[in-house]
């Protein structure tokens, strides 16, 4: 993430009320914020002006929210938080499964959505700090200050929650890392959402990697979580 004295909140919802009442609270916590209000021109505006992080509407006119999500995804890093008011978990798994960070449900607190902001953005941030190791396995090389993931000599794109639950798990190779441990990594200590989240994200994070049968680098622990297993170079 860009450093900036205010952070740029892109803010993607086609309901006038709904996006200007979003807007007054993130203003009020000193966030830049622009606003779209469908899907194709939020796309070109994430792309030219690189916010810090995206509120996304899932219904949106000429391009829906998962469609949006999908395409931003594979050229950006930026981090996304889906506010909707679809509910179910079904809903949740097909939002983080597009590429999402984080999932709101409407009718929402002002005050959670800006905690909501502000706890993505820490994550993001933390790259400046506790990403700083580097780490080198059997066709896996993973850069915490770079941000950069390669994969058998090949670019890997990955979301700011999905680089932090591969280094936590580099971080601690060869041990079980617990789903309690994982959401705190990724999502902080006030998370409240389903501990499915992770089993979301690791599944798409193994994807990412190229696992199968023949090749795994993380590895399930019954009851527990998950082992990242490759070896170390």
């Amino acid at each position: 993430m860009r450093s900036r004295v205010r952070p740029h909140v892109l803010v993607v919802e086609d309901d006038p009320k709904t996006a200007r009442i979003i807007r007054l609270y993130l203003e009020a916590e000193r966030f830049q914020v622009s606003l779209a209000d469908e899907g194709l021109a939020a796309l070109a505006f994430a792309l030219e002006h690189h916010p810090d992080i995206m509120l996304l509407d899932l219904m949106l006119p000429k391009l829906d929210g998962l469609a949006l999500c999908a395409k931003l995804r594979a050229e950006s890093e930026i981090p996304i938080i889906m506010v909707t008011a679809r509910s179910t978990e079904d809903d949740r798994i097909t939002g983080l499964k597009a590429g999402a960070d984080d999932y709101l449900i409407k009718p929402f607190s002002p005050r959670e959505l800006v905690a909501r902001v502000q706890a993505v953005l820490r994550r993001a941030a933390d790259d400046g700090s506790r990403r700083r190791r580097r780490f080198a396995f059997d066709g896996l090389e993973l850069d915490g200050a770079a941000h950069s993931l390669r994969v058998d000599g090949n670019d890997v794109r990955l979301t700011p929650t999905e680089f932090s639950l591969l280094e936590s798990l580099c971080r601690n190779a060869g041990g079980a890392v617990s789903r309690d441990r994982l959401i705190e990594s990724a999502f902080g200590v006030d998370f409240d959402g389903s501990p499915r989240t992770i089993d979301v994200h690791i599944a798409s994070l193994r994807k990412k990697l190229g696992h199968d049968s023949e090749r795994r680098f993380i590895e399930t622990v019954s009851r527990i979580g998950y082992r990242f297993v490759a070896r170390r170079t």
